[in-house]
């Protein structure tokens, strides 16, 4: 494995989406870091510092909003780009998220475009 691979870390509770967007990224030259869920996503980004977190937004147990305000709390995890790929957030979630930083992918995500979605949230945190 290449030790310039950006690092994306997913946090999905559903094996076929887990799949799908692993498969995605790892297609597009990523290295993919996985968990099923927020606790020890929380956890993998401490440890693992990825380029970039793909999270669920309904999890069991710590849902994505109550993982997003646990990592920007924390100095290891406060500037690592967070994307919420879900189908069920309302207008009004959505402009709340993006106040506090994060990107929103919609699904059922684009196969087309994922990889590319998730290259521009580590873009824009290098820029």
């Amino acid at each position: 494995m290449a030790e310039n691979k950006r690092k994306v870390l997913i946090i999905e509770d559903e094996a076929r989406n887990m799949k799908l967007e692993t498969d995605l990224l790892v297609m597009a030259g990523y290295e993919v870091i996985s968990t099923d869920n927020a606790e020890q996503g929380i956890v993998l980004a401490k440890e693992r510092q990825p380029d970039v977190i793909v999270s669920d937004y309904q999890l069991p147990g710590l849902n994505g909003i109550q993982a997003q305000q646990v990592l920007a709390a924390d100095e290891l995890t406060k500037n690592i780009p967070l994307a919420f790929v879900t189908a069920s957030v309302t207008q009004e979630q959505k402009e709340m998220l993006a106040r506090s930083g994060c990107q929103v992918i919609s699904k059922p995500i684009n196969t087309r475009t994922f990889a590319k979605e998730v290259g521009a949230l580590i873009r824009r945190k290098t820029v």
